[in-house]
């Protein structure tokens, strides 16, 4: 993670459309360097809570998880984690490491984290976002999506050559294959 500098927040702005706000770290740059999650204060400048640590901000990744998203991907991954006791443990631990580490800049007192975190799955780009920043084995949702994005051609562009192709474990719906 680095300090954003001017560079980096015109950037973010042009990615996102508008000024970015209470950004404190750019937490993942695609292989060709360019900002792609940002590590967001838990308040915005005006007081605002926003509970959402890590924020995707790269074109390619945001479209790439709506589309993910479209596809029933998350309605998937939600029936899994109601199946499966060790992936909805691993989970919770997500939810858990990613609360604290929210917490530990400025606590909310509130245990929501977004994505749906830890009893379903409710947004990809959370969790995308939560994958990319921490890498590989944190997140078991975030690190599947970030997986299925790079089997959809993003991988060595907007997600790193080196990432883990994953195949989810525990049961699965034939709607949302890979």
């Amino acid at each position: 993670m680095t300090a954003p500098d001017d560079q980096d927040l015109a950037i973010i702005a042009e990615q996102l459309g508008r000024a970015p706000r209470g950004v404190l770290a750019v937490a993942y740059r695609t292989p060709d360097g360019i900002p792609a999650v940002v590590k967001t204060a838990p308040r915005l400048p005006d007081g605002t809570p926003f509970p959402t640590l890590y924020y995707l901000t790269d074109p390619r990744l945001t479209a790439e998880a709506s589309r993910q998203e479209s596809a029933g991907v998350m309605r998937e991954m939600t029936e899994r984690l109601a199946a499966d006791p060790e992936l909805a443990a691993a989970y919770r631990a997500a939810h858990e490491s990613y609360l604290a580490e929210r917490d530990e800049i400025e606590s909310l007192g509130t245990d929501f984290t977004g994505g749906g975190m830890p009893e379903r799955v409710k947004c990809l780009h959370v969790l995308i976002a939560h994958s990319l920043a921490k890498g590989p084995g944190v997140n078991p949702f975030g690190d599947e999506a970030v997986a299925l994005a790079a089997e959809h051609g993003l991988r060595g562009t907007a997600i790193p050559a080196d990432w883990p192709a994953q195949r989810p474990t525990g049961p699965r719906e034939t709607g949302a294959q890979r």
